[in-house]
């Protein structure tokens, strides 16, 4: 039975992202694996897989995450009680549970195993989304560099496309447009020259070339991401290609297309059990993209949904943002004198947090409020704040605001 399960292990990780295609392996591999918990608890994590990248079920991947924990640590498996220890962290930090930062704790603790602790799927792995989706950048990027080093020096190469697609994402929630980009690319090439992770690599640098690069190639490389997440049945990669989708277009220009890609993005995460904000960050951009379109109500319903949720967790950047979009909404019913103090509330809290690209955003959308009144307005200030953070496409679009 030893040898049968780890020959089924072996065909559900070459399935990779299309874990879907392998489903007639699993009842026959736990048929093998009997009541042996060790090898009950390998064939649990990888159903933990199943659940969250075929079915998009974020609390059915959490619980079998945590039996194949309690299973592995009931036959010694330290490494196996660690991947799943650290899968069960990263599930409640995408769907917003509260028991988010024990579990991570959980997965930290002594004895680790060095590959794990390093690898993209181990708990340091984990502890860096949830300090992203906590706003702590500095942290998040101190702890992401010291983990690229890490499996630079082991030559795990799978791990490296991740971590440079992570640091690059940290680089652009600071306002590095600039080094995100190459961080991006770089990322990117090692996965298609590998053929691994293409579809997150093509969606990181999409995000990167509407902030930095050109837009164009950011609406190319989205649709790519999400061409691959749809091939390969991955509903989790899914809804974050289509929000990438759905930002490059507003970047663009075209509101009712991103209104479009954001508003399956909504329907994706209800779907899959996601309540925290911050795993996407879409919503502001949803709720934009409606006041664009004329459509008040069903931004005012996405800006409170999400404040909701984003007040639970305390996400303060994600606040200001959705307070940004509010600006756009007040202002489209005629309240300039509270649309402004949102947007200087907004821009300051971004400034503080150190989300340098969304302060710029904060600024430009100040300046396009002024620019409706009478009287001069200087659009220097977004212009500035674009500049430093060499962010191109929103520099155009300043460039055409002035003209």
């Amino acid at each position: 039975p030893d040898e049968r399960v780890r020959a089924w292990m072996v065909v559900i990780e070459a399935a990779g992202q299309a874990i879907g295609d392998v489903d007639a392996v699993f009842p026959q591999a736990l048929a093998d694996a009997g009541d042996d918990p060790r090898l009950l608890a390998l064939v649990h994590y990888q159903l933990a897989w199943r659940g969250l990248v075929v079915q998009g079920d974020f609390a059915q991947g959490r619980e079998e995450a945590a039996h194949a924990a309690r299973l592995a640590a009931r036959a010694g498996d330290r490494t196996t009680e660690l991947l799943s220890l650290a899968f069960q962290a990263q599930a409640e930090t995408l769907m917003g549970h509260p028991d988010a930062p024990t579990t991570i704790e959980r997965a930290r603790q002594e004895p680790q195993d060095p590959r794990v602790a390093c690898h993209h799927n181990g708990a340091g792995s984990t502890r860096f989304r949830w300090l992203v989706m906590s706003d702590r950048l500095a942290e998040a990027r101190t702890t992401v560099t010291a983990l690229l080093r890490e499996v630079r020096r082991r030559g795990m190469a799978e791990s490296e496309v991740h971590y440079l697609r992570f640091l690059s994402e940290t680089e652009l929630h600071a306002g590095h447009c600039g080094r995100a980009l190459e961080l991006a690319r770089e990322s990117l090439t090692l996965a298609r020259d590998a053929g691994i992770g293409e579809g997150a690599g093509a969606m990181q640098a999409a995000l990167a070339e509407a902030a930095g690069g050109d837009v164009e190639r950011a609406l190319t490389l989205a649709r790519e991401a999400v061409r691959r997440t749809e091939e390969d049945g991955d509903a989790v990669y899914l809804s974050r290609a289509l929000a990438v989708l759905g930002h490059a277009h507003l970047v663009a220009g075209d509101a009712r297309a991103a209104v479009d890609a954001l508003r399956r993005v909504r329907e994706l995460e209800a779907g899959a059990g996601i309540t925290d904000p911050a795993r996407g960050r879409w919503q502001g951009d949803l709720a934009e993209a409606l006041v664009r379109t004329g459509q008040p109500a069903e931004a005012q319903e996405v800006i409170e949904v999400t404040r909701a949720h984003a007040l639970r967790l305390g996400r303060g950047s994600v606040l200001a943002v959705l307070d940004r979009a509010e600006a756009r909404l007040r202002a489209a019913r005629g309240e300039q004198r509270s649309a402004v103090t949102r947007l200087v509330s907004a821009r300051d809290r971004l400034a503080e947090l150190g989300f340098g690209l969304e302060e710029a955003r904060a600024a430009f959308a100040l300046a396009e409020l002024r620019a409706d009144r009478p009287g001069p307005v200087s659009y220097d200030e977004a212009a500035r704040l674009f500049r430093r953070c060499r962010a191109l496409p929103w520099l155009r679009q300043v460039e055409a605001a002035v003209a």
